[in-house]
């Protein structure tokens, strides 16, 4: 049996969560300073990151609104990005499912990719431990992020346009992703999962609204469980 409490388990969430700080600060300063440039509102532009909590669905619904589109159309293509989180719920709920409603809701508030990954790892690398410092773990992950989130959101939309473009902070976005998902593939599914949704979204890279993710992110959902259950069955 495990011997962490919740009061370490928040710790060591906290320190695991530490390295992904590097760029979820230029990432949320990033989006800010486009969101002042395209014309929000200081306030605007804080609720959209606090409300959201969700870089890559911000960024697309910011494309949108510059654009134009319909408020519905920016809503769904918002949603449609970020349908991931609904994959990422699935896979907490047999570890955190368990928690009172109001908790549940603060798990989903943050259940971003940065504390899904690290949560989700420690769960599957130790499944014997009690719900309560499962969920402590948790938001040692969420506390710091969130903090810092907020934090950057605000300096990047006092900055607005003073950050000098020759400072490339896009570069953040693609090194969070990749590590990310450095993290994540530990079998043989895994690989075939994220070989097919790469080969499927550049495939569909042309596909309005980013559409092709969506259909990226369901091709490869099917091929892991396609590969699980071969596994399976060879085992």
């Amino acid at each position: 049996m495990s011997s962490s409490t919740p009061k370490t388990a928040f710790w060591n969430g906290t320190r695991d969560a530490a390295p992904m700080l590097v760029v979820i600060g230029p990432f949320a300063i990033v989006f800010a300073v486009l969101a002042t440039e395209q014309g929000l509102s200081f306030a605007q532009t804080i609720g959209f990151s606090l409300l959201v909590i969700a870089g890559s669905a911000q960024f697309a619904a910011l494309q949108l609104m510059i654009e134009d589109a319909h408020v519905a159309l920016v809503v769904t293509a918002a949603l449609a990005v970020n349908l991931r989180m609904a994959m990422y719920s699935a896979s907490l709920a047999p570890h955190l499912g368990a928690l009172p409603v109001g908790q549940r809701m603060g798990v989903a508030y943050m259940n971003v990719d940065q504390t899904f990954a690290l949560s989700v790892a420690r769960y599957e690398a130790r499944p014997e431990e009690p719900l309560a410092v499962k969920f402590a773990y948790f938001w040692g992950t969420a506390a710091p992020i969130f903090v810092v989130w907020a934090g950057s959101s605000v300096a990047g939309a006092l900055a607005g346009g003073l950050i000098p473009p020759e400072l490339s902070l896009e570069f953040t976005v693609p090194i969070t992703f990749f590590a990310l998902i450095s993290m994540m593939l530990r079998t043989a599914a895994h690989w075939c999962a994220a070989v097919v949704s790469v080969v499927v979204a550049l495939v569909l890279y042309d596909m309005p609204y980013s559409l092709g993710l969506l259909l990226a992110g369901a091709a490869a959902m099917v091929t892991g469980a396609v590969a699980e259950t071969a596994m399976g069955r060879r085992a």
